[in-house]
């Protein structure tokens, strides 16, 4: 199934069914990994996706998906430091740093960092100091929230959200 068949038969009725459990559908792909074909479906709630979130939605896609050719299905979270694709990902994150991966250099980089600070139409802004860069969507192959792990989070905040999702079960 290409990109584009999966983007408009199928996310809709992926989309559906997290919304029954209480989430939201991130993005679903295919991707070869060395000779097997992943297919990956990423949810989310607030608070984040857990394992038996993903098991539940797991066990009720499977009959949805039984046209796509692949040989492993995943359901997963798309992380902390989740890509920004949507308007919403981006007016969500607004004020915070972010790091932009470009298709094709530019002023010899391919890799920005800054302050995400505009978003508009297609494009969206970041600013480093008084450096300000704005980059339109068709050219930018990843932009994704830096995530910043402080001594605080080493100090036991991890431990409990681990310890949190392993009683959960």
């Amino acid at each position: 199934m290409a990109r584009s068949e999966l983007n408009r038969t199928l996310e809709p009725q992926l989309e559906s069914l997290a919304g029954e459990f209480g989430f939201e559908f991130v993005d679903a792909e295919i991707v070869k990994e060395g000779a097997s074909r992943y297919f990956r479906i990423y949810i989310d709630k607030p608070g984040g996706i857990t394992l038996n979130d993903c098991e539940s939605y797991h066990r009720r896609v499977i009959p949805l998906v039984e046209q796509v050719d692949y040989d492993f299905l995943e359901v997963c979270s798309p992380g902390i430091d989740r890509p920004l694709k949507k308007e919403k990902d981006f007016r969500a994150h607004m004020g915070d740093r972010v790091e932009v991966h470009l298709y094709r250099p530019r002023g010899g980089k391919k890799v920005f960092e800054g302050e995400l600070t505009g978003f508009e139409g297609s494009a969206f802004t970041i600013a480093e100091g008084e450096n300000q860069e704005t980059f339109e969507l068709k050219g930018v192959s990843l932009c994704k929230p830096v995530v910043i792990i402080t001594e605080d989070d080493l100090n036991g905040n991890i431990v409990n959200l681990i310890t949190e999702e392993l009683t959960e079960e």
